[in-house]
């Protein structure tokens, strides 16, 4: 299968696997090859695909979809981190969402300014 993780500025993963398990808010699956279409709302968690020479890489993601046709699977989301080993988890997943948390906070603030500014400068121009 063709397995793809589009995140909304790049392609993150690219490439052939033989198996993918993900998690969706009804519980954990496993698409194989011949697994007919299909479709599914990815809740934030684990997501393990297996390469075709059998090594398995396990990711965490944010919530996503995941759609399967024919032998092509991609799944959308913002954020995704490739975990060494799952004894890592904690610490990779903390260390990447908080750059991502801090990055958010900037943004907000950012645009708060922002805001305030086109009001002030509007309340300006209602004087005149």
């Amino acid at each position: 299968m063709r397995f793809k993780i589009l995140l909304p500025s790049e392609i993150y993963l690219d490439q052939e696997v033989s198996k993918v398990i993900a998690e969706a808010n009804n519980g954990s699956f496993c698409l194989l090859p011949r697994h007919i279409d299909f479709v599914a709302a990815l809740a934030p968690g684990l997501l393990s695909i297996e390469d075709e020479k059998g090594q398995e890489v396990f990711m965490a993601v944010d919530e996503g979809i995941l759609v399967k046709k024919g032998q092509d699977v991609s799944v959308s989301t913002r954020n995704v981190v490739t975990i060494p080993n799952l004894g890592q988890l904690r610490e990779v997943i903390e260390e990447k969402f908080k750059v991502i948390d801090d990055r958010e906070k900037a943004a907000r603030t950012a645009a708060a300014r922002l805001e305030a500014d086109l009001v002030r400068r509007l309340m300006e121009l209602r004087k005149a």
